[in-house]
C-alpha cells in the first residue's frame, strides 16, 4: 500500500501535506480502495472555517457513502474542482490529481507519520485497537 513519507495521516484515513502553502488534504489509497469506485464528491466551499475533526465533505461510491473529516483546523481556500467533475480521480490518484482541499492552517493536532499510519493499518487489519 502506497503511504508517502512526506505526508501526515489521520486515523480516519485522510492525509495532509503541510509542505505546501496552503496545505493540501486528501484521502489515503487505503480509504480509496475501501470505497471502491467513487461516483460523487461534495466538498466544503472556499471560505469555510473548520476545526480539526469536523466534516469537510462527503464521497459516495458504489459501495457506500463516507463523510470526510478535516485532519487540521483552518480555512478552506480551494477545492479540487477536477475531483468534483470526475470523482474517479480520487481512486485513480489519491496522492496526486485526486487531492480534495487546500487549507490555510490555524491548528495542527498531532498526526501520524507514514510509519505510524502503516502500523495503524496493520492493527486495524488484525482487529486491534484503532
Amino acid at each position: 500500500m502506497d503511504v508517502p513519507a512526506r505526508l501526515r495521516y489521520s486515523t480516519n484515513h485522510e492525509w495532509i501535506d503541510t509542505t505546501t502553502e496552503p496545505a493540501t488534504v486528501g484521502i489515503t489509497a487505503f480509504a480509496a480502495a475501501a470505497l471502491g469506485d467513487v461516483i460523487y464528491a461534495e466538498l466544503s466551499e472556499p471560505g469555510t472555517h473548520l476545526a480539526a475533526g469536523e466534516v469537510c465533505g462527503e464521497v459516495e461510491s458504489t459501495k457506500s457513502v463516507a463523510e470526510l473529516y478535516l485532519p487540521v483546523g483552518g480555512e478552506i481556500v480551494a477545492t479540487n474542482e477536477a475531483v468534483v467533475a470526475d470523482p474517479a480521480l480520487i481512486g485513480a490518484d489519491p496522492y496526486g490529481a485526486g487531492w480534495l482541499l487546500r487549507v490555510r492552517l490555524t491548528d495542527v493536532p498531532p498526526l501520524m507519520t507514514a510509519d505510524d499510519y502503516r502500523a495503524h493499518l496493520t492493527e486495524t487489519d488484525n482487529g486491534g485497537a484503532a
